[in-house]
């Protein structure tokens, strides 16, 4: 996909894209600012996205993103 989007599928059926342009350029998504590096994303051993060890996406942050949910707080 162009731009800052991902087509991600999740083991479950749920699909969707998510777009994280929204963090290029800040903090250690400065990486990012080159789209090239961007593109070369890999999938980690407990299925986080990967920028060469240096950036990682949480899989459960974008599972929300995805389908809209907000997160489950556990009762005390």
């Amino acid at each position: 996909m162009k731009g800052y989007r991902l087509w991600l599928k999740y083991e479950d059926g749920i699909e969707g894209v998510v777009d994280l342009s929204d963090l290029v350029g800040k903090g250690v998504f400065a990486l990012w600012e080159d789209e090239e590096r961007f593109q070369q994303v890999q999938i980690g051993d407990g299925g986080e996205l990967v920028w060469s060890d240096e950036v990682d996406v949480c899989p459960d942050a974008l599972y929300l993103q995805i389908t809209g949910k907000q997160p489950e707080i556990a009762p005390s």
